[in-house]
């Protein structure tokens, strides 16, 4: 019994010499294992003679509690000692002043929004404002889009399950011009002393299209103006003024296209000069020297009387731009989908 005690002591002591775990399960097959010295005295009880036997078990039984003993001490001192080295590293001097939060900013299409609605503001315009989900006949019936209009069409609106063809989401802001409209003659009933309706409509519309320059969720803005007198002429100059406000640059020049929209009679889309080239082209305006920004015309007759306004007493005119285009070209950015991706490293530089 002599050789056990010097087994243990021999283990414990080579037990306490080592510092890594693999090293400490390498010395437990010393004598654990399956050749190890303590196994091997295990396996001489079967030639003691049966009276010697049971007291030979108990002491080998012992001299392996010990050496397990000993070497779940040094397992526990090993993995303590690494902990203490791991926190004594990671260690936080908590005197430092803090980090401080990061500085939050206004997202550039919401920059965009609320510069057009205070520019417009100045010249008389109020911004309106309506529902997001539309009824097809404030999206579409009321703007003089009859029944089979492309725009109707699965591939290009949203409509909402459960409900037929009667509830989408809607493809631009123009119903909010209709509702507008509609609540003014409501408010108004002798026509004749009706006020002027001097009004933008921003907010976001939806439709189903997705690359670079297109998103299925995005902003647009819509103006109109209806009166007693008010021309074309009208329409050049709100636009004019508009875009050189907004980008600071009083030689922008703008032209006017015909062009065909359901809702305005004579239609027109709407070109400013290239900001970036002064009109001499660029790679921005494919070498044109123009760039389309919006689409405009005289609100057709049908569309007022939709909306219960009488259309030999009064005329006006529409636009419609969007948001997100003049934000691209206003800070240089080259894809709509930047906006919705949520990126800090992009919305950071706007801070």
């Amino acid at each position: 019994m002599q050789d056990l005690e010097r087994i243990v002591q021999e283990a414990v002591a080579l037990f306490a010499s080592i510092s890594d775990p693999a090293g400490l399960e390498q010395a437990k097959a010393r004598y654990l294992g399956k050749t190890g010295s303590l196994t091997e005295a295990m396996k001489a009880l079967g030639k003691l003679p049966s009276e010697q036997r049971r007291e030979a078990g108990r002491l080998v039984n012992e001299a392996k509690d010990a050496i397990e003993s000993g070497l779940n001490e040094r397992r526990a001192a090993i993995a303590n000692a690494k902990l203490e080295g791991r926190l004594a590293q990671e260690a936080l001097d908590v005197t430092l002043p803090g980090r401080g939060a990061s500085r939050g900013a206004l997202h550039p299409a919401t920059r965009t929004l609320e510069r057009i609605e205070r520019l417009f503001r100045s010249i008389g315009f109020e911004a309106a404002d309506g529902p997001e989900i539309e009824s097809d006949f404030h999206n579409f019936t009321a703007l003089n889009q009859p029944e089979h209009h492309p725009a109707r069409s699965m591939h290009d609106t949203f409509y909402l399950k459960g409900e037929g063809q009667n509830v989408l989401l809607r493809t631009h802001t123009s119903p909010i011009q209709v509702r507008y409209m509609q609540a003014h003659r409501e408010r108004y009933k002798d026509q004749a002393s009706m006020p002027e309706i001097r009004i933008i409509a921003p907010g976001r519309v939806y439709r189903v299209d997705s690359d670079a320059t297109h998103s299925p969720m995005f902003h647009q803005v819509e103006g109109l103006w209806i009166g007693e007198s008010v021309s074309f002429a009208d329409l050049k100059g709100v636009l004019t003024l508009f875009l050189r406000r907004f980008f600071e640059d009083d030689s922008i020049r703008t032209r006017f296209r015909p062009s065909f929209f359901p809702f305005t009679e004579p239609s027109a889309e709407v070109d400013m000069s290239c900001v970036f080239c002064g009109g001499d082209g660029c790679r921005v305006c494919s070498h044109t020297g123009w760039l389309e920004i919006a689409g405009s015309g005289q609100v057709h007759p049908n569309v007022l009387r939709h909306c219960g306004i009488d259309s030999e007493r009064y005329i006006g005119f529409a636009f419609g731009m969007g948001p997100d285009r003049l934000t691209m070209l206003r800070y240089g950015i080259n894809d709509l989908r930047l906006f919705y991706d949520g990126d800090l490293r992009f919305l950071s530089q706007f801070a």
